[in-house]
């Protein structure tokens, strides 16, 4: 069992930034990536980033490339998401998840194990 908690959402005005962290525990050796979703109210689950936890390869959105980094410390079992150049339309609730399939199709929400609670992000306009 892997437990997940992310922290760090929370409000910030358009234009703004923020920083949500994920912090894992459990049987984190088998871990091959993990990712970040979101979900906005009367949307589905979609996908927003992931990270390779071996290579640090990377993987984005179309809707946030260039505006949100991902980044893992692998000491202490944390991936990381800085957020920039906030817009509305990124408002919604943000899990992060796991996967230990090194098959997994990093976009799909069905292809991850463990998910964390997940954290409100509202951006104002």
């Amino acid at each position: 069992q892997v437990q997940l908690v992310e922290s760090g959402g929370g409000l910030v005005q358009s234009g703004g930034s923020l920083r949500l962290s994920c912090a894992a525990s459990g049987r984190t050796v088998s871990t091959y990536a993990m990712g970040w979703f979101r979900q906005a109210p009367g949307k589905e689950r979609e996908f927003v980033t992931a990270i390779n936890w071996g290579t640090g390869f990377t993987y984005y959105a179309n809707s946030v490339k260039g505006r949100f980094t991902i980044s893992r410390d692998r000491a202490k079992n944390t991936v990381y998401l800085q957020m920039g150049s906030l817009k509305p339309e990124d408002t919604a609730v943000y899990y992060c998840a796991t996967t230990v399939n090194a098959y997994s199709n990093l976009y799909r929400s069905d292809d991850y194990n463990y998910w964390g609670q997940g954290t409100q992000v509202t951006v104002s306009s």
